[in-house]
């Protein structure tokens, strides 16, 4: 046998052996890069072993060649310990939990918490109906006009998207304070009593009174005091 050959068969068939043993197609090898340590020992036996078939004097020299080509080969190997689909090279973070979505590093991908839509504050919607026309003055009886006007309103305060609708009763400054207030009241009740018996849902109506605290006009004139008279109907979507 050659000297060539002597000196090429161990490597050969050492680098058959440890590559077989190092590489896997699922990442579950038990020799790979960082395993070199044992590769080389594994290496300098089985080279130290081929050698010593020839000779004494060549047992150590295919140990040491064993030893030097086992741990290049292991070293030079990619595998998948944790299993991520990144090989042990690259993976900067090589414990990964198994089923862990992971970047092309093998680190977890950050994790958000699902957006949340921000609730929608409710639509609302005004209507405002003058006394004048609802009411006779310093009365709180509907007229027949005010009960087609709000004869002509059911359909959309009936509508299935209106959550709630609120009656309130406003009037202008003159006469006290009290009085205005129960007056705003009496009104404010004469609308939701007509609104319930029309069919509206008891649970989706309220009434109040606030007097003459919430003005729209000027209370010195004829024209203001008569704007501020008003019920006004909030439907809340």
């Amino acid at each position: 046998m050659s000297v060539l050959t002597r000196t090429v068969l161990p490597v050969l068939l050492l680098g058959s052996l440890l590559t077989g043993c190092a590489t896997h197609s699922d990442g579950t090898a038990p020799l790979n890069q960082r395993t070199w340590p044992i590769c080389s020992v594994i290496g300098g036996l089985v080279g130290g072993g081929l050698g010593a078939i020839e000779s004494g004097g060549w047992a150590a020299g295919g140990a040491a060649l064993g030893i030097l080509t086992g741990g290049l080969i292991c070293y030079a190997q990619d595998g998948d310990e944790d299993g991520d689909g990144v090989f042990d090279r690259r993976d900067r973070c090589p414990d990964t939990p198994a089923n862990t979505p992971v970047e092309h590093h093998g680190c977890p991908l950050p994790q958000y918490p699902a957006s949340v839509k921000p609730a929608e504050p409710p639509v609302s919607e005004v209507i405002t109906l003058s006394s004048n026309v609802l009411f006779a003055y310093n009365k709180s009886d509907l007229t027949p006009e005010a009960r087609s006007e709000l004869d002509s309103l059911m359909p959309k305060l009936q509508s299935a998207d209106v959550v709630s609708v609120k009656v309130v009763g406003h009037t202008d400054s003159q006469g006290s304070d009290a009085y205005n207030q129960k007056l705003s009241e009496r009104r404010a009740s004469s609308v939701a009593a007509y609104l319930l018996s029309r069919g509206l849902a008891p649970n989706k109506l309220t009434s109040e009174g606030r007097g003459e605290t919430q003005p729209v006009a000027d209370n010195d004139t004829e024209e203001g005091r008569a704007k501020n008279r008003r019920v006004e109907l909030h439907i809340n979507r």
